[in-house]
């Protein structure tokens, strides 16, 4: 038998996936009796034609014929081969996409790692989140940025990513198996939803513990000793390694021995980031963007994208991705775009307001979101320190604070946006860029600009304003220590960041 790939097999909206094996038949020219075992690779929608909207797939498929297509992809994911070293003793900070899967990964092999994270489990962290939305009560170490699951927790559980890596689907299986839906497998575009987040991260911490890994919540990196290593011949080995870290929690302070530790901090970590720059490890400043929300009725998106609103009943709530490069040679672009979401207050510091988007898995509520942000250079930072890109993002949620008394979203629609609080809270390079970017978008997505439309802010956390330096295997000047994910530079999203989670786990045990 024979197992081949095959792309660009179409269906109608009216026509059930059992259609594939006819449409396959059609295509290679036989007869569908020699076709079995069809898997979906990919599926994705073709909307050009707004009246004759079609669903694509790429297939894997079996026959007993020989035929001159490619062998099937096998997305499989192998184990690397290593000694197991049960003496080692690995600590993993976060417990995030990349904190997760670095522990899942290393648990899975036989290690028995330690996972410490500020934040509260999910269940805890849930209730300190409705607190402070409904209360205005924050609890700066169990918010929308700290606790189990890290950020992507409370977004749209997106699971789009740029990056080409066979260790995506490894992921993607993960999740499938812990609880998310079978077509995160196969989707264009997968997406899990806040509410079974909880559970699939839930789960995955189960297995972790099962496996003889920890979990140590509401529990801080305070310290790393380190240590001078000897006969040391070039600066770029390293000349100092990990000896221990300081941890803290509700009983005090303790020290933990430590091999390896890995820094899968989040984005949010500013008092991490210092305590790191403090102790030496080497890190640069690093460009991100700044923005608010833009929100318009989930409807207006579907007739732009689909062409009726019918067709959402169908391929669920549109989405879509805009970008435009201004005069001023400032990208602006759409982020973390949410389908039937809301927009939510994700602030982790008192007196500092931050904006982010949230969808539920039936992505069913009446308005859409995405982040309208424009690129942040080094040279607009007011300082040349490492973290001047976390005081700069610091600047604008307590102008956001301050102009609104509280906990508030400076919110305006386009039409009133010059003179607005909101305009107010953001640098005049965002106002000028948008204002030019934003006719262009609405031709590219009909109704996107229209006066009516509301924007909310600040959203200042799409990604890291610092990155820690590593080499190729993946460890910073201070041997031992492994910058990982999106807090350290090396990641945008939950699956770029379990990805890199991932790779960290590998090089550890290798």
């Amino acid at each position: 038998m024979n197992r081949y790939t095959i792309n660009n097999i179409k269906l109608t909206l009216d026509e059930s996936k059992e259609e594939l094996i006819y449409k396959i038949a059609k295509k290679i020219s036989k007869k569908t009796s020699s076709i079995s075992d069809i898997e979906i690779l990919r599926e994705s929608f073709d909307v050009r034609k707004k009246n004759d909207i079609r669903k694509v797939y790429t297939l894997n498929f079996t026959t007993d014929k020989q035929l001159n297509l490619n062998p099937a992809i096998n997305r499989e994911y192998k184990f690397p081969v290593a000694e197991l070293d049960k003496d080692k003793k690995i600590v993993i900070v976060g417990f995030g996409p990349c904190g997760m899967f670095t522990a899942l990964l290393l648990a899975q092999m036989g290690y028995k790692p330690i996972v410490i994270e500020r934040g509260k489990h999910v269940d805890e962290r849930t209730a300190d989140v409705h607190r402070f939305w409904n209360d205005k009560i924050l609890n700066e170490e169990s918010n929308v940025q700290f606790g189990e699951g890290g950020a992507g927790t409370f977004s749209d559980g997106k699971l789009t990513t740029g990056i080409k890596d066979y260790r995506v689907y490894k992921v993607l299986q993960e999740l499938h198996r812990f609880g998310a839906q079978d077509d995160i497998l196969y989707r264009n575009k997968p997406h899990i939803g806040t509410d079974v987040l909880k559970n699939v991260v839930k789960n995955i911490r189960n297995e972790i513990i099962r496996l003889g890994g920890e979990i140590k919540f509401s529990t801080r990196l305070e310290f790393i000793n380190i240590e001078k290593l000897e006969n040391v011949k070039t600066t770029s080995d390293g000349s100092s390694k990990i000896k221990s870290i300081i941890i803290s929690d509700a009983n005090g302070s303790q020290e933990l021995a430590c091999d390896k530790l890995v820094l899968a901090i989040g984005h949010s970590a500013r008092d991490t980031f210092k305590m790191l720059i403090d102790i030496g490890l080497e890190a640069s400043r690093k460009p991100f963007s700044i923005g608010a929300r833009i929100e318009h009725p989930q409807s207006l998106i579907n007739i732009a994208q689909y062409g009726s609103e019918d067709i959402a009943e169908i391929l669920g709530a549109a989405d879509y991705k805009l970008s435009y490069r201004a005069s001023n040679d400032r990208g602006v672009y759409t982020f973390c775009m949410c389908p039937g979401g809301e927009i939510i207050m994700a602030s982790s510091s008192n007196g500092q307001v931050v904006t982010n988007g949230m969808s539920y898995s039936a992505r069913d509520g009446k308005y859409a979101n995405s982040g309208l942000l424009v690129d942040v250079r080094e040279d607009d930072f007011e300082t040349d320190d490492i973290m001047a890109g976390v005081r700069f993002q610091e600047k604008y949620e307590h102008l956001a604070y301050d102009i609104m008394s509280g906990y508030n979203f400076p919110t305006t629609d386009l039409k009133n946006y010059i003179g607005s609080k909101l305009e107010k809270c953001l640098p005049e390079f965002y106002s000028k860029s948008i204002m030019e970017a934003l006719p262009n978008m609405g031709r590219s997505l009909r109704g996107f600009d229209a006066p009516d439309t509301v924007l909310k802010g600040v959203e200042t956390r799409s990604s890291s304003p610092i990155r820690f330096l590593r080499n190729e295997d993946y460890e910073s000047n201070i041997k031992g220590i492994y910058p990982a994910g999106e807090g350290c530079g090396y990641a945008g999203g939950i699956t770029s960041a379990a990805v890199d989670g991932i790779k960290i786990a590998e090089k550890i045990v290798l």
